[in-house]
């Protein structure tokens, strides 16, 4: 896909939140799923894969108070990290997941905080924001250099009686720390908070987020089921500033879920946002650039998806990768990137 002309904010604007025909979702089938596990309430996934060539697949387990790891190309389950506690290496009620570089970031709604792994070998580094976080849920990493890390946290802190906070104490719905590292160390420090306290930028209810800094976008899901103030992916840019965008309103049926990019050139590519729902759970595709909503796909068995991760690896049996989504709180589910483009009739 190649764009001959330059298209400017306002273009931009005008097409994420132009109303647009409903297109109907085609269906994808499952390449393969990990161990049904039911009873731990899985969340979300993310993958690694090693010089070797070994792709390892995460998906945190939130009521299993550990990170399980599967084979990423056929999904079986190899080992369980943590078990409940506070103590490094240990983990309470984990939900959001980011891997980077050799690097594993699992974020633990009730200890509050980030904690860090080192990949392969899953020894915990440190964790971070226990004196900032409320309740934190996902989170997004961008590399700065070959040391530092931008880490933006959601933080979905409620008032006393479990309750969205009102408009003026919105303003640290995202919080920003920043990851550094020197050989087997590691530590992190508090940048800034935001969030928007008034207008269409408000985030109510937030957990998942994703970034793109070649077009400096942060992206952050608004998961209140509300027709005007949610279903939509709200756009701010990386240092936090709300751009007056709010993403596929009119398109989300149900909540707003996972985010992944997938990138097919250093500037273009896809973004997949999950609608979940326990019916009819759907992955809308927009374009990269423009925002553009190019349409939708569901799984053959995949409902009620939580955390979604793109890896565009290219392998001999996936040749242009894999989609890894959770399925209804039990499994991580895989399609295959090729299968996805092919039905719905896009460049790759």
């Amino acid at each position: 896909m190649t764009f001959k002309t330059k298209i400017s904010a306002a273009s931009i604007l005008v097409l994420a939140t132009l109303p647009l025909p409903a297109l109907e979702p085609v269906q994808v089938n499952e390449v393969f799923f990990t161990t049904d596990q039911a009873r731990e309430n899985i969340d979300s996934p993310a993958s690694w894969t090693s010089p070797q060539g070994q792709t390892l697949l995460f998906a945190t387990s939130k009521e299993g108070h550990s990170v399980n790891v599967f084979d990423g190309t056929n999904g079986m389950m190899l080992q369980r990290i943590g078990g409940q506690g506070i103590e490094l290496g240990q983990f309470d009620r984990p939900n959001g997941i980011w891997v980077i570089d050799d690097f594993m970031l699992v974020v633990e709604r009730d200890n509050r905080r980030v904690q860090v792994l080192s990949l392969p070998s899953m020894i915990p580094l440190t964790s971070f924001g226990e004196e900032i976080l409320g309740k934190p849920y996902g989170l997004y990493v961008r590399k700065l250099n070959e040391r530092e890390f931008d880490v933006y946290v959601t933080d979905n802190y409620e008032t006393k009686s479990g309750g969205i906070p009102a408009d003026a104490e919105l303003g640290q719905r995202v919080q920003r720390f920043l990851f550094e590292s020197e050989g087997t160390t590691a530590e992190a420090e508090w940048v800034d908070a935001f969030g928007e306290t008034s207008g269409s930028g408000r985030l109510f209810v937030v957990e998942s987020i994703h970034g793109d800094p070649v077009h400096n976008r942060l992206l952050v899901a608004e998961e209140l089921e509300d027709g005007e103030r949610g279903r939509s992916v709200k756009l701010y840019d990386l240092e936090g500033h709300y751009t007056g965008v709010n993403m596929g309103e009119g398109i989300f049926k149900a909540q707003v879920e996972g985010i992944a990019l997938y990138p097919t050139s250093e500037t273009e590519g896809y973004w997949i946002i999950t609608d979940q729902s326990k019916v009819e759970n759907l992955f809308h595709v927009f374009d990269r650039v423009t925002l553009k909503h190019l349409g939708s796909f569901k799984g053959q068995y995949t409902l009620n998806t939580d955390g979604v991760w793109a890896s565009p690896l290219a392998t001999a049996r996936y040749p242009k990768g894999l989609f890894y989504t959770c399925d209804n709180d039990r499994a991580i589910s895989a399609f295959d990137f090729a299968e996805i483009f092919k039905a719905l009739g896009l460049e790759h």
